[in-house]
């Protein structure tokens, strides 16, 4: 099976600080603005003095290349020193990119599934499904279906779409997981009315093989 949802979580800013809140509220003018120079050099300032918000949002914008030519790797540094003051977004995008670093480099996929943890632990959903993947992949850890379907279980009950059409796919096709065509129907239609499209694939794949199932729609 494909692993599902593995976009970046945070798609606009923080608009929080804990520190200096007027120098942050003035780089979120400026970013909201379009002056990515003037808001990277704000948060800049607030990040060298320790800011976990404002280092996230240096990361964020490094990872965009907003204000900057994109650098993953000045990304990736900025999300850590943000992750490790337990910032959940900045948690959840370190693993993301160490996660997609494990073709070139098999640790990395070790640090995505500590850093998944970590952003799972502050109630992230995507984190939750994206361990999943990884354990049932085997990708930094040792493969294990039933751990992975316990994960997009737990991202599903929160609401992930991802997780939803991966409880579909593992409970009509997965290897080691009791076959319930009734639960891949529901689990599918319900990953297809949160927006997650891929799932009219896996619904109409269902509906050939066990047409019975889909007399419900």
């Amino acid at each position: 099976m494909r692993k599902h949802g593995m976009k970046l979580l945070a798609g606009t800013l923080l608009a929080v600080s804990l520190l200096g809140a007027g120098e942050f509220d003035n780089a979120m003018e400026a970013y909201k603005k379009g002056s990515y120079i003037e808001a990277l050099n704000g948060f800049y300032i607030l990040a060298k003095n320790g800011d976990a918000k404002a280092q996230f949002n240096v990361g964020l914008m490094y990872a965009k290349g907003e204000g900057a030519q994109q650098d993953l790797t000045k990304a990736m540094s900025w999300y850590e020193k943000a992750a490790e003051q337990n910032v959940a977004a900045a948690q959840y995008n370190l693993a993301r990119l160490y996660h997609a670093m494990g073709t070139k480099d098999p640790h990395a996929l070790e640090r995505a599934r500590y850093w998944y943890e970590k952003a799972a632990q502050n109630g992230v959903k995507e984190a939750y499904n994206n361990l999943g993947a990884l354990y049932l992949k085997g990708e930094g850890v040792k493969k294990d279906t039933n751990r992975a379907f316990s994960y997009f279980q737990k991202a599903s009950e929160m609401g992930d779409a991802n997780a939803k059409l991966n409880l579909g796919i593992l409970y009509a096709w997965g290897e080691g997981i009791n076959p319930d065509k009734l639960k891949a129907y529901d689990n599918l239609r319900a990953a297809l009315q949160s927006g997650q499209t891929e799932a009219q694939r896996y619904l109409d794949r269902l509906c050939k093989e066990s047409s019975w199932v889909c007399q419900k729609k």
